[in-house]
């Protein structure tokens, strides 16, 4: 980069300041169609944009040459005007639109280096290009892309030193990329020659850039061209009033007359005499060109932070909108996870053959009374009753094992249309769903269902093992077996009842306390209350972290969302570049603080 201004610890500082917003920027993802996005993403595009072409190398060097950029709308006289400047066609003219679509950089031949590199306008080719007495616009009506995303460098002794004009396109182009490409290089000035016609004037579009500019406090000097003899004053007079009723009475008015152009389709050379001699004097004294810098660099920081803060509030809009889609999608499932632990609880999973297996593994009454008479006088007779039967526990726990499957699949395939259905209840839902497929559950869960069960069945095993830590229970536990007593805990857990009737109650019901009477002869009462807690939270815990495995899926789709920096993240990183402005500008870093060189030779 070519630079002659002082760099000192607050610049550095400042830079870094800077660095750290385009970074956050960058890094805010906006990709749902909320009601702010579109226009957050425009700004944010707009706002790095800016901090590549303009902040970033003008906070680097406060005395390079200053970019006046000549805009307006179509048909206002730009390229006539920048061409009356220098004296010499060296931009398109004419009546077919647009006129300018490789915008032109007039340079004096000593400011070469600081426009030839990227120090500015890092995106747009260089082309160097040649004063000839005809235009050197090459882009035509319908130029290629490569013309259109370059900017033609053209040196002439006519252009001060310090100080280079700028041709933009039309800002209200039929063509979009012409209208992007004059926000871009109006963005990157350190001041504005906005022209526009006694005609035009009073038009919306022009009043929007100007309001922009008074906005951040741009340096703007209007160019009111083609004014019909005689009514100068007039005409001047209701801009003016305008200007200030805008905040821009400061603004000076340049105020060219309705002329005819000769027949290479130049002014009058006294024409445009009152723009040449306001630039001539801005290049030549250095304060008032570091002036300038400085206000404008001050008033696009503040413009960033405005816009910033603008960003951070639509941050702050995604992702509360996916914290709500997220809490709906957990909220499905998790509606899920505990209509299972309702059906754990209400004795549904004790009906039909998961209740005849028990039953037939418990026997009828005469069981009761061989269990009651165990309870009583000696375990080994009911020992030998249990080790006697033909059919083993075995057969109940695989019912319950079915049982409680198929209760979680069901319950995972509604989760799953519950948590897209009400996703998709939204326009942003529809959105962010549009091309997914998670109104299902996973191939893979009634895998997980299945070993979730396995484990569980196991953990009540290694619990049981734990309880029956002392040799005379170890000794009653081995002698029924592992399985008996972890099928008499899972019917203990599963056989609240709520959800039986008639016949199944009384059966189930019975069938229970058989089941806790034999834990609670083994282990005691408190224990058994204990055991049957710990397992049941064990599997509430186990069904809601498989829930949460499902809704786990939609990641995919909300992660990216939530990624990133936060609004705050953003508001912080310009506070801080604001406050590292103000120590610049403490410290004067050539904030209109360097004694003047003298006024300059006007454009000739």
């Amino acid at each position: 980069m070519v630079q002659t201004g002082r760099v000192n610890d607050a610049t550095l500082a400042a830079l870094d300041r800077l660095d750290v917003l385009r970074s956050a920027l960058e890094s805010v993802p906006l990709p749902l169609p909320t009601a702010a996005a579109d226009a957050a993403r425009e700004a944010r595009a707009a706002a790095v944009r800016q901090i590549d072409d303009y902040v970033g190398p003008r906070i680097g060097d406060l005395e390079a040459p200053l970019l006046a950029v000549v805009g307006g709308s179509t048909g206002a006289g730009k390229s006539t005007l920048v061409n009356a400047l220098v004296g010499l066609p060296v931009t398109r003219t004419g009546v077919i639109r647009p006129t300018t679509r490789q915008p032109i950089l007039l340079h004096a031949p000593g400011d070469a280096a600081w426009f030839a590199s990227t120090r500015i306008l890092p995106g747009l080719a260089r082309v160097r290009g040649a004063v000839r007495d005809a235009p050197a616009q090459q882009a035509g009506e319908d130029p290629d892309a490569g013309q259109i995303g370059s900017v033609v460098l053209v040196a002439d002794e006519r252009v001060p030193q310090d100080l280079a004009i700028l041709d933009a396109p039309d800002v209200d182009s039929i063509a979009d990329e012409n209208r992007a490409l004059a926000a871009q290089l109006l963005a990157a000035a350190d001041l504005w020659l906005f022209a526009t016609t006694a005609n035009r004037y009073a038009d919306a579009v022009p009043w929007r850039l100007l309001d922009d500019a008074a906005s951040r406090d741009i340096t703007v000097g209007i160019v009111l061209n083609r004014v019909p003899p005689g009514a100068e004053d007039e005409v001047e007079a209701d801009l003016r009033q305008m200007l200030a009723a805008r905040g821009l009475a400061s603004a000076p008015v340049f105020v060219i007359a309705e002329s005819t152009l000769d027949e290479r389709g130049m002014l009058p050379a006294d024409a445009a005499e009152g723009v040449r001699a306001w630039l001539a004097a801005i290049a030549g004294d250095r304060a008032e060109r570091a002036r300038v810098a400085g206000r404008t660099l001050a008033g696009a920081v503040g413009r960033l932070a405005a816009t910033a803060a603008a960003i951070a509030d639509a941050r702050d809009e995604q992702l509360a909108v996916a914290r709500d889609l997220r809490e709906t999608v957990l909220g499905a499932h998790d509606d899920a996870a505990d209509r299972i632990g309702d059906a754990t609880r209400d004795g549904v999973l004790l009906r039909g053959e998961v209740l005849a297996r028990w039953q037939d593994f418990v026997g009828t009454s005469d069981v009761f009374r061989t269990l009651e008479s165990w309870f009583s006088r000696t375990r080994d007779r009911v020992t030998a009753w249990f080790q006697g039967r033909p059919a083993p526990p075995i057969e109940v726990e695989h019912e319950i094992e079915t049982g409680l499957h198929a209760v979680m699949l069901d319950e995972a395939g509604r989760a799953a249309s519950d948590a897209w259905a009400r996703v998709r209840h939204s326009a942003v839902g529809r959105a962010l769903t549009d091309g997914a497929d998670l109104a299902h559950p996973s191939p893979d869960v009634s895998e997980h269902a299945a070993r979730l069960v396995r484990e569980w069945q196991q953990a009540l095993v290694e619990l049981i093992g734990e309880q029956a830590a002392g040799k005379r229970t170890k000794a009653r536990v081995m002698s029924l077996g592992l399985n008996v007593i972890t099928v008499a805990l899972m019917v203990v857990v599963f056989a609240s009842t709520g959800g039986l009737t008639g016949g199944e109650l009384a059966i189930a019901g019975g069938s229970a306390v058989v089941g806790q009477k034999l834990l609670e002869t083994i282990f005691g009462e408190d224990a058994v209350r204990r055991l049957a807690a710990q397992a049941r939270d064990d599997l509430d815990a186990r069904v809601h972290a498989l829930l949460r495995e499902q809704a786990g899926r939609w990641d995919a789709l909300l992660a990216p969302v939530e990624a990133g920096a936060d609004g705050e993240t953003l508001r912080e990183a310009a506070r801080r570049l604001e406050a590292a402005m103000a120590e610049v500008a403490a410290g004067g870093a050539g904030i209109g603080a360097v004694p003047g060189d003298g006024p300059q030779e006007p454009l000739r």
